[in-house]
C-alpha cells in the first residue's frame, strides 16, 4: 500500500504494519461487499488508497487532539465508513460512532468493525434528524465529522447538534466553497457555532482543491433543530442575497501536519 505510506506521511502520520494489514482487509471486505450494494464508486486499488483512506485521515489537519489522546468523534453520514474507520485505524484510540441512515450499509459497517477488532466503535442506523434528539448523542461529541453529506447549511443542522460545547465540526469539501459557506454563515451561528475557518489539504496526493471546513461550536444549538427528517434539505437555515457582496464570513488558515 505505498500511496498510502506516502499520503500518510505527508500528513505527518507513520502507520505500523498491523495497520497496513487492516487497511487491506478494509479494501478486500469493500470490494467484495461492492459488487453486491452500492458502497462506493472508487474501486480501483491505488485509487481508494488516496480517495478514500489518505483523505479521510487528511482530517488530522484539523484535529492535532487525534494524535494525543482519545477523542469522541461521530461520523455523520458515513456511507461505507469514509472518513470514520481510516481514522479509527491511524487513530485507534479515538471513541468513534459511525451514523448511517441505510440498513444494508450499517450492516457492512458492523461486519467491518467486527473484521479489523476496533474497539470502542459504535454504529447506529439513523437519519441524523432523529439520532441529534436522542439524549445519548445530542451535544455528546468532540468532534462530528463528515464527506460528501450535503450543502454547508444543510449539513450544518444535521451534524453540529451532536457537538458539545467546545466541540468542532469538521467537514470534508471540494472544489469552489466560498459562495457555498457564505450562504451557511446564518446557519451556523443560528446553530451555536462560529465562523468557518478553511484549510485547505495540500500534500501532493490529494492536489484536486480539497478542504477541510471547521465550525467551533461555543454555545448550545436550540432544541427545535434539526427539524424534521428531509426538512433540512428542502428549506435549508439562513439565505444569501448573492447580489451583494460577500461577507467574509470565514477564516482561511495553513494546513499544519
Amino acid at each position: 500500500m505505498q500511496a498510502l505510506i506516502d499520503g500518510a506521511s505527508n500528513l505527518g502520520i507513520k502507520l505500523s504494519h498491523a495497520q497496513l494489514t487492516q487497511y487491506q482487509t478494509y479494501y478486500d471486505d469493500l470490494a467484495d461487499w461492492n459488487s453486491r450494494m452500492n458502497l462506493t464508486a472508487i474501486t480501483d486499488y491505488r485509487e481508494v488508497q488516496i480517495k478514500h483512506f489518505v483523505d479521510s485521515i487528511s482530517v488530522v489537519l484539523a484535529l492535532p487532539e487525534l494524535t494525543l489522546g482519545a477523542c469522541g468523534v461521530i461520523d455523520v453520514g458515513t456511507g461505507g465508513g469514509f472518513p470514520g474507520i481510516p481514522l479509527k485505524i491511524a487513530f485507534p484510540q479515538m471513541r468513534l460512532t459511525l451514523l448511517e441512515a441505510t440498513g444494508k450499509k450499517s450492516e457492512f459497517l458492523r461486519h467491518v468493525v467486527q473484521r479489523l477488532a476496533l474497539d470502542n466503535v459504535d454504529v447506529m442506523c439513523s437519519r441524523s434528524e432523529d439520532a441529534a434528539h436522542l439524549p445519548e448523542y445530542r451535544e455528546q461529541f468532540d468532534v462530528a465529522v463528515t464527506r460528501g453529506l450535503a450543502k454547508m447549511a444543510t449539513l450544518c443542522e444535521l451534524t453540529i447538534p451532536f457537538c458539545k460545547v467546545g466541540g468542532k465540526l469538521i467537514a470534508q469539501k471540494k472544489g469552489d466553497i466560498i459562495d457555498e459557506l457564505e450562504s451557511a454563515h446564518e446557519a451556523i451561528t443560528i446553530l451555536g457555532g462560529q465562523k468557518a475557518q478553511i484549510i485547505p489539504i495540500a500534500v501532493p496526493e490529494l492536489n484536486d482543491q480539497r478542504y477541510l471546513i471547521v465550525v467551533n461550536k461555543s454555545s448550545p444549538t436550540p432544541a427545535q433543530y434539526p427539524r424534521r427528517s428531509g426538512t433540512p434539505a428542502k428549506k435549508p437555515l439562513g439565505k444569501l442575497d448573492l447580489g451583494k457582496k460577500p461577507r467574509d464570513n470565514y477564516i482561511i488558515k495553513q494546513n499544519t501536519p
